[in-house]
Order: C-alpha cells, then sequence, then structure tokens
C-alpha cells in the first residue's frame, strides 16, 4: 500500500508512510549520485541522452515523467471533477498564484540575488514563466492532495502557457526591465513548442488515464479497478520519478561538478521562491476556507515549474552552453528535494486542518 491510501485509512493527525514512501528522500538521492556517476564514467551516454530528441523535446525525459505521470492520472475520477470547477476560490486562487505572483516573485528574486549574472537572472526568469504541468502531479498525490483537482489545475495550466507564456516572457524580459531602467533582453518562443511541451507533458498521460479508467471500469467494474488494478500500477509513478532523476543528473552532471558555485549561486533565489510560493499557497488554501487536500494542490501546483519547456527556451533562444539553460538546468535539480521535502512537511501540516478529508476514497 501505497503513502496516499494508508495516508486516507489513517485519520488527519496519525498518517503512516509505506516502507517505499517513507525512504523517498533516499532513493531521490542514490538516483542522484546515479545519474552523475553514469554520465561521469560513461561521458558518451550524456551526448547520447541529449541526442534523442523530437521538437525539442527530450524523449528520455518524457518517457520517465509519462511513466510518473500515467499511473496518477489513471486514479482520478474523471465524473468528480465538476466538484473542482466549480470551486472558484481554488480556481481563481490558482491563476492569481501562477500567473501574477509566481512570475513577479521569480523576476524580483532573480535581481536581488543575481544582478551581475545576466545570463542565470535570466534563465531564472525563464523557470518562473514556465508554470508546472508535471512533475506536480506526483508531489501532489505524495502529499494526499486532491486529485481531481490537480487534474483542473494543471490543465488550466498548460491553456494559459499556450496563451501567456510569450507575452510574459515580453513583460519580464524586455518591457518590465525598460520600464524599471535595467538591462532588458529579448526572447523568442515558438508557439509551436509551448504547444508540444503541454501536448506531450499533459494530454497524453491524461488521454492514457482518462480511457483506462473508462474502459477497465466497463469491463470489470469499480471495485476490481480500485481493488486490484491501480496498486499493481501504482509504484510506476515513483520509478518514472527516479528514472526521470537519473537521466536529468547524467545529462548536467559535469556542469554540476565543473560549476558548483555558479549551481550555488542559482540555488539560493530557486530555494527562497520554492519556499515562499508553497507556503504561502498552503496558508492562503487554508485562510480561504478549501479543504487539505485542496490547500495541498493549491501550494504544489503554485510552487513547482516546467522545467522541460525552460530548458528547451533557453537552449532554443540561447544556446544549450549558455548559462540561461544552466539556470533552466538547475531548476528541476533544486526542485526535487526541495519539494520532496515539502510533502513531509504537508503530511506533517495536515494536523491543522480539523475536518476529516472530503476527498474520494479512491486513493491507491
Amino acid at each position: 500500500m501505497s503513502a496516499v491510501a494508508e495516508a486516507n485509512a489513517a485519520s488527519p493527525t496519525q498518517v503512516k508512510l509505506s516502507t517505499l514512501d517513507k525512504y523517498l528522500p533516499v532513493w531521490i538521492g542514490a538516483a542522484m549520485l546515479a545519474g552523475i556517476a553514469l554520465g561521469q564514467w560513461i561521458p558518451s551516454v550524456g551526448k547520447a541522452l541529449n541526442a534523442v530528441q523530437i521538437g525539442g523535446v527530450s524523449l528520455p525525459i518524457a518517457a520517465g515523467l509519462l511513466l510518473m505521470m500515467y499511473p496518477v492520472l489513471a486514479k482520478v475520477r474523471y465524473d468528480k471533477l465538476d466538484s473542482v470547477t466549480a470551486d472558484k476560490r481554488l480556481l481563481v486562487s490558482s491563476i492569481v498564484l501562477n500567473w501574477l505572483v509566481g512570475p513577479a516573485l521569480m523576476f524580483a528574486l532573480a535581481w536581488v540575488f543575481l544582478p551581475d549574472l545576466p545570463e542565470f537572472r535570466t534563465g531564472l526568469i525563464i523557470v518562473g514563466l514556465a508554470r508546472c504541468i508535471a512533475m506536480v502531479i506526483i508531489w501532489n498525490d505524495l502529499a494526499c492532495g486532491d486529485r481531481e483537482a490537480a487534474a483542473v489545475l494543471v490543465a488550466l495550466n498548460s491553456v494559459f502557457q499556450v496563451i501567456a507564456f510569450g507575452a510574459l516572457g515580453w513583460l519580464y524580459l524586455d518591457a518590465l526591465p525598460r520600464w524599471l531602467g535595467l538591462d532588458a533582453t529579448g526572447l523568442e518562443v515558438s508557439g509551436w513548442e509551448i504547444a508540444l511541451n503541454v501536448a506531450v507533458f499533459l494530454g497524453v498521460p491524461l488521454a492514457a488515464g482518462y480511457l483506462t479508467r473508462r474502459i477497465g471500469e466497463r469491463r470489470k467494474g469499480r471495485d476490481w479497478y480500485e481493488s486490484r488494478f491501480l496498486p499493481t500500477i501504482g509504484p510506476f509513478a515513483l520509478y518514472g520519478l527516479l528514472f526521470t532523476i537519473v537521466v536529468l543528473f547524467a545529462l548536467q552532471g559535469e556542469a554540476i561538478l565543473n560549476q558548483p558555485m555558479d549551481v550555488v549561486r542559482i540555488a539560493l533565489p530557486l530555494l527562497v521562491y520554492f519556499g515562499l510560493m508553497w507556503a504561502g499557497s498552503f496558508a492562503l488554501g487554508k485562510g480561504i476556507g478549501l479543504s487539505y487536500e485542496r490547500s495541498t494542490t493549491l501550494a504544489f501546483t503554485a510552487a513547482g515549474n516546467n522545467f522541460e519547456l525552460a530548458i528547451a527556451v533557453a537552449i532554443a533562444t540561447f544556446g544549450a552552453a549558455s548559462g540561461q539553460a544552466l539556470a533552466g538546468v538547475v531548476g528541476p535539480l533544486i526542485e526535487v528535494p526541495v519539494l520532496v521535502g515539502l510533502v513531509y512537511v504537508s503530511l506533517w501540516a495536515r494536523r491543522f486542518f480539523n475536518a476529516r478529508p472530503q476527498r474520494n476514497t479512491a486513493n491507491v
């Protein structure tokens, strides 16, 4: 049984973790070290992994993310989505946090921490513009958030990402710096690249998860689907996460080892960003009366970023060896361990929500 299943069987103040989930930081640390070692011992691996792309999308990373997201999206009860879309507090809060607060906060932190490093600063701002539509699914599930709400919010983010990414890039990298008398940077963003990114990292696993539930319940019934099928595919979400981490560190281990101080400079504003976005969003959710599950979902969807899009845009615009690309790469390397830690903070903070969980009991 996974941490998600056990948490829903327990009281809000007594959440137990499975062995697999309890030692998740250990597995992630091991995956990071394995990726770096793989990239160093077999240098050709990094080049080979980086060469396998279609339309700027890294196929190894895409494979890991799809494997990670599919089991979680197969657990969503799609017939309950109307209860999420009717929650205007959640939807409006998510839009404001993701598309107004998040980019503005990253812009401010980038200039405060990196005033003398324009390439890294620009890379961080691009990271702030790319709102999360993929990995947030796994953090939300591990923290016992509302799966249906997560599905709706990442879909909402994907729509805004296609529409608003280019305009926000112009605002935060060109227009706003000029208005403030700061250095400006141009940004060329392909609408096709953004749409492809959204289609791959959300559309494919969402469609697969939806069809799996519909077909599985129609042929075998909901009881079999949730008690037999979901526990079988559930662990593959974490396997996909670990595989993705190994690939990321194998690709970028050399940069991490050769430029450690640059990584530290980039990491500091990212640490502040993830902490402030998550804590502020979580507190806002509780303040406006959301349940623990939806407050958690709001917090993780606001704090996470679409690193694949950020890296792809940075490389396409400034080059693979640029400081902007390095900043994009450091993003997920910091995000993964930080948001894993915040999963445990979420489970601890659950005790401050007095009401029993309102979400469905289909968590496996």
